[in-house]
C-alpha cells in the first residue's frame, strides 16, 4: 500500500491537466446501462470519484443505488474538538445530502463498518453488493475504488467490488481513484492509463458534483483553527476532482474463454508442444523438479491438448487435467486415456477432491491479479500438507498475456506461506516448486541430511 500524507501539497493538479491531454481514453456510456450501483468506503469518496456519474445518470433517468461502507469517523484521527461519534453523525448527514444534489431519487444503504477496517469487515461489503446486484436491472455498472488507491479501505473495497463483478453475469466494474491523484506522478505514473475511461461532464453536471462536494464542510473546510482540525480536502485537492472529465478505469481481466477457442480453433493442437525442443527440455525439466517419483493425486491447471498431463500419468496414481477450451479438452482426452478432464476455467470453476501436487505449466501469466490471487487461495485450500504447487513460465513478452512470468512468480512467491523448494531461472521461463506444511527436501527425506 502506498504511503502519503494528505495534509501535503501532492501532486500540482496543473501537471495532471497537461498529460490527461495526451491520453486517448474510451468514452464511458449509459445509454445500454440498466442501472448503477456505486461502492464507497467512506462518505465524499461517492462524489469525488463518482459524482459526475451519478449526476449523468440521473439527467438519463437510470436508477443508482450507493453502498456506503464506512461512516468516515476517522478522518481527523487527531482532532481536539470533534469526536468519531460526533464526526460519523455528521459525515453520514453530509452523504445524504450530497447524494441529493447529485441524484435526488438514488437509493442508499450504509453499512456502518468501522472507518479504517474494512478489511476485517470485507463480507459484509460483499454480501450487501451482491443482494444488491440480485435484484438490479441488467446490464448493471459497478463503480468502486480503485484498488491501488493507496488507501486500505479504498483497496479492499475494489477487491471485493473486482470479485463480486467477475462473478455476477450481467455486470460490469469502473474504478475510480481518489488519492492517487494526491500522490501519483504523471512522469513516473502508477494508475493504468491505458485502461482509462473518460466521462465529459457538461456545466450543468459539474456545477452540482461541486455543490455536492460543498455539502461536505467536515472535509472541505477546517472543522476549527486547532491542529487536527485542518481540511482533509482543500480547495488543492478537490481541484483534481472538480474537472471536465471524470475519470475511470476498467478492469484488468483474465484472458477470455472464447479468446482461447477462437486459438484452438486456428490452431487445433494449441502450441508445438511435441514438436519443440524448447518445450520437451522445459517440461523434462518440470518433471525432474518433481521431490518425489510418486504422488498419489495430481491436478495440472490449463492443461492444453494434454502432453504434460500424459506425462504425468507415470508419475501419479491419479491425474485431473483442466482447460477452458473443450477443444483442447478432446484432444487431451486422446493422447493421455488414463487421465481424466474437466473442462473449466479457474479459479472460478475449480475441481472436487485434495492433490499432493498441482501444476500450473504457461497458465499464470493469462490470469488477471485478482484472478491470480484467488488461485493460489484455491490451491492452498484444496493441497495435501504433503502437497508442492509447481508452477512454470515463459519470460518473455506475449501479446495474448495479462501479465508476465516473473510478475507471476513473485506474486506466487509472496502468496506462499513457505520459501520455494526449487527456483529455476533461466532466460526463457521460470519454475519454482512451493510446498506444503509437510514437504522437506529431498536430501531430509531420503536421510542423507540429519
Amino acid at each position: 500500500m502506498v504511503s502519503f500524507d494528505h495534509r501535503e501539497p501532492g501532486t500540482d493538479p496543473a501537471a495532471w491537466t497537461a498529460f490527461l491531454r495526451s491520453v486517448r481514453a474510451a468514452p464511458v456510456d449509459l445509454r445500454s446501462v440498466g442501472a448503477v450501483v456505486v461502492v464507497a468506503p467512506h462518505p465524499d469518496d461517492e462524489t469525488l470519484g463518482a459524482g459526475g456519474l451519478i449526476a449523468t445518470a440521473a439527467d438519463a433517468t437510470l436508477p443508482v443505488h450507493v453502498l456506503l461502507v464506512t461512516r468516515g469517523e476517522r478522518s481527523h484521527p487527531d482532532s481536539p474538538t470533534a469526536t468519531p461519534t460526533d464526526l460519523a453523525a455528521r459525515r453520514s448527514a453530509e452523504f445524504r445530502a450530497a447524494l441529493r444534489v447529485l441524484h435526488p431519487t438514488a437509493g442508499a444503504t450504509e453499512l456502518d463498518v468501522p472507518d479504517g477496517a474494512v478489511r476485517e469487515h470485507a463480507e459484509v461489503l460483499r454480501a450487501a453488493l451482491e443482494h444488491r446486484l440480485a435484484g438490479a436491472p441488467r446490464p448493471t455498472l459497478v463503480v468502486a475504488p480503485w484498488r491501488g488507491d493507496g488507501h486500505r479501505d479504498h483497496r479492499v473495497a475494489g477487491e471485493v467490488a473486482e470479485q463480486v463483478v467477475a462473478a455476477t453475469p450481467g455486470t460490469e466494474l469502473l474504478a475510480y481513484p481518489v488519492w492517487a491523484w494526491h500522490w501519483d506522478d504523471p512522469v513516473a505514473r502508477t494508475m493504468p492509463w491505458d485502461r482509462a475511461r473518460a466521462l465529459v461532464l457538461d456545466a450543468d453536471v459539474r456545477d452540482r458534483k461541486a455543490r455536492a462536494l460543498a455539502a461536505y464542510p467536515s472535509q472541505t473546510e477546517p472543522l476549527s483553527d486547532a491542529p487536527g482540525d485542518e481540511a482533509i480536502v482543500d480547495d488543492r485537492h478537490a481541484a483534481h476532482h472538480l474537472r471536465a472529465e471524470e475519470w475511470l478505469f476498467a478492469p484488468l481481466r483474465s484472458r477470455s474463454r472464447e479468446s482461447f477457442d477462437a486459438h484452438y480453433a486456428r490452431k487445433p493442437e494449441g502450441w508445438d508442444f511435441e514438436g519443440s525442443w524448447y518445450e520437451q527440455r522445459k517440461r523434462a525439466v518440470t518433471l525432474a523438479a518433481l521431490p518425489r517419483p510418486r504422488f498419489r493425486s495430481a491436478l495440472e491447471l490449463g492443461c492444453a491438448t494434454g502432453v504434460l498431463t500424459a506425462a504425468l500419468t507415470e508419475r501419479a496414481d491419479a491425474v485431473l487435467g483442466t482447460d477452458v477450451a473443450a477443444a483442447a479438452i478432446e484432444r487431451a482426452r486422446h493422447r493421455a486415456p488414463a487421465a481424466r478432464f474437466e473442462t473449466a476455467a479457474f479459479p472460478a470453476e475449480w475441481p472436487d477432491g485434495r492433490w499432493d501436487l498441482v501444476v500450473l505449466s504457461e497458465v499464470g501469466y493469462y490470469l488477471s491479479p485478482d484472478d491470480l490471487d484467488r488461485t493460489v487461495d484455491r490451491v492452498r485450500g484444496s493441497l495435501d500438507d504433503d502437497g508442492v504447487l509447481v508452477a512454470c513460465h515463459w519470460r518473455h513478452p506475449d501479446d495474448d498475456a495479462v501479465t508476465d512470468g516473473d510478475t507471476v512468480d513473485a506474486r506466487l512467491t509472496a502468496l506462499w506461506p513457505r520459501p520455494a523448494l526449487v527456483r529455476h531461472v533461466e532466460e526463457d521461463f521460470v519454475l519454482s516448486v512451493l510446498p506444503g506444511p509437510a514437504v522437506t527436501s529431498v536430501g531430509r527425506a531420503e536421510g542423507l541430511v540429519r
